[in-house]
């Protein structure tokens, strides 16, 4: 018959105290993982607007939905004209600076009818849309993304964004943060000249 030292611990006591440390060791293993991921992905958005855009020299893909008046739109129709495909949101302060930009740029165009922007509004509410609009300008179509299909087909991850489409429907060049409709008649310049030296 064995004696029990009534100060030790039980006999039948779980090794849960070696399971501890190896807890432990994963816990500190997962968290260091998750920041390096963390940081990985940090890096990559830095770097984005240094990087072309994979779309750039591919086809725009298709943009078709309604307008905010109800209205089809199809990206198809605009073709032989340039298109400014701007992605937007209501709450972000730097689709707020850029908006005049848009503005200025649309109305240089608005005679010749050569340019135009389309906006493609992430998931927000018909009326906070339409009295962004109301209060800061801007006559061109804007479509809704409730699905956020169109912002997945052209790769879009941060607003704003834009994406400047040639009169054949190609996209040309892709760019995240504010334009000007300086930068984007210099934009459609270089490309109008690098056509015409090719074709020359």
């Amino acid at each position: 018959m064995s004696v029990v030292d009534p100060d030790g611990p039980p006999l039948d006591e779980p090794d849960d105290l070696d399971e501890r440390p190896r807890r432990t060791v994963l816990w500190i293993t997962l968290g260091v993982s998750v920041l390096l991921i963390a940081l990985f992905v940090v890096l990559i958005v830095a770097d984005r607007g240094e990087v072309a855009n994979p779309r750039e020299g591919e086809a725009a893909p298709v943009i078709r939905s309604t307008t905010l008046e109800g209205a089809p739109f199809d990206l198809d129709d605009q073709l032989g004209r340039w298109v400014v495909v701007n992605f937007f949101a209501t709450w972000c302060p730097p689709c707020v600076e850029e908006h005049p930009e848009l503005i200025e740029f649309a109305e240089r165009h608005e005679a010749e009818g050569d340019a135009t922007v389309v906006s493609v509004a992430f998931d927000e509410p018909i009326e906070v849309i339409d009295d962004f609009f109301e209060e800061y300008g801007g006559d061109w179509p804007v479509v809704t993304d409730d699905s956020g299909r169109i912002a997945v087909d052209y790769g879009v991850t941060s607003v704003p964004e834009s994406f400047l489409v040639s009169p054949s429907g190609f996209i040309v060049w892709a760019g995240t943060g504010g334009v000007t409709a300086d930068g984007l008649d210099s934009l459609i310049a270089q490309a109008e000249a690098a056509v015409a030296g090719t074709a020359g």
